[in-house]
């Protein structure tokens, strides 16, 4: 039997082609993201306002691209340093420096092909099949999926929703512990519910961590999108000692709207460095000169563009929390950190069939709940990092359909 979309001739070349069941399974079993099903569901629809993804819609400032566009004229072109070039290692200890107020070692900073590769090393470094990665959930589900892809088990830790906001139960997360529990993936302020855990709450997982003498893999990406005033989010760099067994996944993409760019950096152990140069030479060999250059730019002169993000970012929270909760639908409070709102509608109860709704009535991508874990499943993501008469139409429209449920 032949169909339309596939000749028999098509069939019969399949027949032939290598099994899937050849494949690992790691690399078989890896998931599909349940985001990237939405976007492609809308990813054409004219006059879609997209806030599905996490990326804002300002493009890099002049003066990262202007680096990186010196160093292309310059010449520099050719294979560098494994771990990153010198200058923008150094970089990186200034920029903890003046952030955390403390001296920081070059040698502790490895700079890599995007934060998701600083997440895959550090998973790589310290998990392997059999073990477990305990992750407090709603969660980035990238996370997961590259903890199953190198064989190791995710294991779901949900959090609480409340009037309050998101907390996390640490003597649950400590219960979920089991001989085969290697790591704690700590992410905060959290994608995509914007949960922020306080330098007590830091100080107790680190604490737990130390008990039962597991890694910490902490992801502060969104650790500058805080919308009290702060500097900077509480950090396990505030709680810890440099024993700890603590690594930092960070990236460029967020704080310097660089996500296109795919650069980011790994915090480590000085001592791992030639581990990890290993492990980035076989993966990618380094990331380009020109690239690094527009790192460094953001982080020596970076502040006043990541200051407007943050103060544009606090008034689209506001735009649209205000618009949403406006509706008598939705209750969910404004989040502390990062720039996602992750709300709940009352009487939805499928997310990914009501993003899809969303899409075809509303005209508006926002992500799906059940892409970020268990507890999860009723809510949507919306990244609110966007102009503001984006944002006010986006929630005139998204009243629209909730209106009309």
């Amino acid at each position: 039997m032949t169909t339309d979309t596939q000749p028999m001739a098509a069939q019969v070349a399949d027949s032939h082609q290598p099994a899937i069941s050849a494949l690992r399974p790691e690399a078989s079993s890896a998931p599909s993201s349940g985001i990237v099903d939405v976007v492609n569901h809308g990813r054409l629809k004219p006059g879609l306002i997209p806030l599905w993804v996490g990326e804002g819609d300002m493009p890099t400032p002049s003066f990262i691209t202007d680096a990186a566009t010196r160093s292309l004229a310059a010449g520099e072109t050719f294979y560098t340093w494994q771990r990153g070039i010198p200058d923008l290692r150094e970089a990186l200890a200034r920029y903890h420096e003046r952030l955390f107020g403390r001296v920081f070692s070059p040698e502790r900073f490895f700079v890599t092909g995007s934060g998701m590769q600083a997440t895959q090393i550090a998973i790589r470094l310290v998990t392997g099949p059999g073990d477990e990665v305990l992750i407090p959930t709603p969660a980035w589900p990238n996370f997961g999926a590259a903890i199953g892809v190198n064989g190791a088990t995710p294991v779901d830790v949900p959090m609480t929703f409340s009037a309050n906001g998101v907390t996390l139960d640490l003597a649950r997360l400590e219960r979920a512990i089991t001989p085969r529990t290697k790591v704690l993936a700590i992410n905060t302020p959290a994608n995509p519910t914007g949960w922020t855990a306080s330098r007590d709450e830091l100080a107790a997982i680190l604490a737990i961590a130390r008990r039962h003498d597991l890694w910490i893999i902490a992801d502060e990406i969104y650790g500058r999108f805080v919308y009290d005033g702060s500097a900077h989010a509480p950090s396990f760099h505030d709680v810890m000692d440099e024993t700890d067994k603590v690594m930092f996944v960070q990236s460029f993409s967020k704080n310097w709207a660089m996500t296109g760019w795919r650069i980011g950096w790994l915090e480590a152990p000085a001592h791992f460095g030639q581990i990890i140069e290993n492990m980035i030479q076989y993966a990618t060999s380094g990331s380009p000169v020109f690239v690094q250059r527009g790192a460094i730019a953001a982080l020596d002169h970076g502040e006043g563009f990541l200051g407007h993000q943050i103060a544009r970012a606090r008034e689209a929270r506001d735009i649209v929390v205000s618009g949403l909760q406006a509706t008598g639908r939705v209750s969910t409070p404004a989040p502390v950190g990062a720039f996602y709102y992750f709300f709940s509608v009352d009487g939805v109860t499928d997310s990914r069939a009501f993003a899809i709704r969303l899409v075809d009535e509303g005209n508006v991508g926002l992500a799906p709940g059940s892409a970020f874990g268990t507890g999860a499943g009723e809510g949507l993501r919306l990244c609110y990092a966007r102009r503001h008469d984006d944002l006010h139409e986006a929630v005139r429209r998204l009243q629209a359909v909730i209106a009309a449920l």
